[in-house]
């Protein structure tokens, strides 16, 4: 199966996704700084959930160039990512407005937690097709970062009951580690294009 439309598809999806979360950013009535103040915390949550959805769009990007084949699992694996990423928008808003509660909280962080199971249970099911297994493999190396991830979000989850504020904490520290695009990947194909 040729790639190319997956990866069509998933772009559309994410582009619509960053779109409908700033649709929730209202236009404030006033015309002075004070009329601003209560889009904050929407603003905020917006904000982190772009780079978080960025940072998706910026991976399938890179893992995908490294693929040499698909197959019906990986397109309904793929699926399942875009299913939790399109939750993204419902728990940004929910969570803004409602000025960090903790249920909001913890349920970002649960829909955070998919995406990035979602996001394993995918790159598993492309490791499984022969043409990809030696090249990924070789980029992915001992993952780290997808290992500390999911770990991170369950902490976050259980603080939200508590402490908001280290939830959200957790959650910008998970974007942080991810912001910078995995070199990884990089390394590998540009290794391999050099004589």
């Amino acid at each position: 199966m040729e790639k190319n439309r997956l990866e069509a598809f998933s772009d559309g999806v994410i582009a619509i996704i960053i779109t409908i979360m700033v649709l929730e950013l209202k236009v404030p009535h006033g015309t002075d700084w004070r009329s601003l103040a209560p889009l904050l915390p929407v603003f905020l949550s917006y904000l982190l959930s772009f780079v978080y959805v960025g940072i998706y769009w910026n991976n399938h990007h890179h893992f995908y160039h490294a693929t040499c084949r698909i197959d019906g699992r990986v397109l309904w694996t793929n699926l399942h990512l875009l299913f939790w990423l399109s939750l993204i928008p419902f728990v940004t808003g929910w969570m803004g407005q409602n000025h960090y509660a903790p249920l909001p909280v913890a349920l970002y962080g649960m829909v955070l937690l998919m995406c990035s199971i979602a996001w394993w249970i995918m790159q598993k099911s492309l490791l499984c097709l022969p043409g990809n297994r030696t090249r990924l493999s070789e980029a992915l190396g001992n993952d780290i970062k997808g290992r500390i991830s999911p770990a991170v979000y369950l902490l976050a989850i259980c603080l939200a009951w508590y402490e908001t504020w280290l939830s959200g904490l957790l959650y910008l520290l998970v974007a942080l580690l991810w912001l910078v695009p995995d070199k990884r990947i990089e390394k590998m194909l540009y290794g391999a294009e050099q004589p």
